[in-house]
């Protein structure tokens, strides 16, 4: 029964669209009473609607949302700036939609256990997003709240929530192909492990070069402590003083490590990308200004922001389910730190490690 209603108020939806002559975007919009919607558009909507029985939801104008945003995230706020676009497309799509927006950083689980119950306790909050959090009990704990909840840039793998992230699987199987596509076969990847946005990046690496039918040696995976680039230049200096360079290419789970790895290669000497070819993952505004200008995969970064929020917003007026994972498309950015393979890893000049 509960199937055949939300299969019926679709179609009503779609017979709302086609009877306008508009798309179900600017019906839904139309309905929700959004900016953007031209006067006599959303009165043609308003009257269809009523005409075939659409049961109209609430106007989400007026009501909070509380953005829960983890210690990681406000980190990279002050040194990235991956969290600081996300923000300015969650505040740009907010302020479209009449919706106010309520700041908690968590640090702790006091600090999360706090704006759980804020949220189940207050009755002006209608909505919850929560930024690059993966603790299990604070998902679970937001799962249980009865109200609607979105995870911004990470995701629950019971599915309890809905979540909206980047495809950074995609992104970095895309990233290798385009070093491969150039000749590399020996591709180092760097990351800083412990989330599972970022394990999917690994996955995307090992898809690319499988796909290929090269070897995802494990020796080819260079962990770091964190994003800083010094660290990654601090890693990959030790990684060629233990085995030589043992690489043609390197790609990072983030730019930030690239960055270091450029820095730590031209310190020993080696051209970028003359003898090594580097490439990173999120298209930072900085990474146009390094030296090499960095060749990266641009992370639509406002739009994860703006997606989650409408994906709330539907949610709050219950023409979200059932709960969804939504990624979103990355692309490759050519600039100047990849180049063609110039010779090929001579494997028995590998120097061993001690």
């Amino acid at each position: 029964m509960a199937a055949e209603q939300k299969k019926g108020r679709r179609t009503r939806l779609d017979d709302i669209a086609a009877r306008c002559g508009v798309s179900i975007s600017t019906v839904s919009r139309a309905l929700a009473g959004e900016k953007g919607v031209r006067p006599e558009i959303r009165k043609l909507v308003l009257e269809t609607a009523s005409a075939v029985s659409y049961a109209l939801p609430a106007s989400v104008a007026g009501k909070k949302v509380m953005l829960v945003a983890s210690g990681a995230a406000m980190i990279d706020y002050v040194r990235n700036q991956f969290t600081l676009h996300v923000l300015e497309g969650l505040n740009a799509r907010a302020s479209a939609l009449g919706i106010e927006m309520a700041m908690r950083p968590v640090a702790d689980k006091a600090d999360e256990a706090r704006v759980i119950d804020e949220m189940r306790n207050d009755a002006s909050f209608g909505g919850m997003l929560i930024l690059t959090v993966d603790e299990e009990d604070m998902l679970a704990a937001a799962a249980d709240l009865g109200k609607p909840v979105v995870l911004v840039n990470s995701d629950d793998p019971y599915m309890r929530l809905s979540s909206v992230t980047p495809c950074n699987r995609s992104a970095a199987f895309i990233a290798a192909e385009r070093l491969i596509e150039a000749g590399h076969q020996r591709i180092l990847f760097m990351l800083r492990p412990g989330r599972r946005t970022i394990e999917r990046r690994l996955e995307g690496w090992r898809d690319a070069l499988q796909h290929h039918g090269l070897t995802a040696d494990a020796d080819l995976v260079l962990e770091v402590e964190d994003w800083l680039p010094e660290l990654g230049a601090e890693a990959i200096t030790r990684l060629v003083g233990d085995k030589g360079l043992c690489f043609t290419a390197v790609l990072t789970a983030g730019d930030s490590l690239a960055n270091g790895a450029v820095r730590g290669l031209q310190a020993m000497g080696y051209a970028v990308p003359q003898d090594v070819s580097v490439m990173g993952i999120d298209d930072l505004p900085q990474s146009a200004f390094l030296n090499p200008p960095l060749s990266t995969v641009h992370i639509p970064m406002r739009e994860l922001g703006a997606t989650a929020l409408d994906l709330l917003r539907d949610m709050m007026l219950g023409l979200a389910l059932p709960r969804r994972r939504v990624e979103l498309a990355c692309h490759v950015v050519e600039r100047g730190s990849v180049a063609a393979v110039r010779h090929p890893v001579a494997m028995d000049h590998i120097k061993p490690i001690a």
